[in-house]
């Protein structure tokens, strides 16, 4: 298991430190946060790509439309 190019025993020891660090009653609330802005940043790269596809099949269009208008 390769995540983000950290190992099992890697992801272990961040694990074990944010336990010792934020303690078992507020983990989950971090987890919970994380996952939170993770989805959101997400879901935002996710409509900027949507955004800029539509803006180079615009481009794209409107380019066809100028070279059948030269014709």
């Amino acid at each position: 298991m390769n995540i983000f190019g950290v190992g099992l025993p890697e992801i272990a020891v961040i694990a074990g430190l944010a336990l010792v660090i934020f303690g078992p009653k507020r983990l989950p609330e971090l987890g919970r946060t994380i996952g939170k802005t993770l989805k959101g940043l997400q879901s935002a790269s996710t409509e900027f790509e949507r955004e800029i596809k539509n803006a180079m099949t615009d481009e794209e269009s409107s380019n066809e439309d100028i070279v059948d208008k030269e014709n």
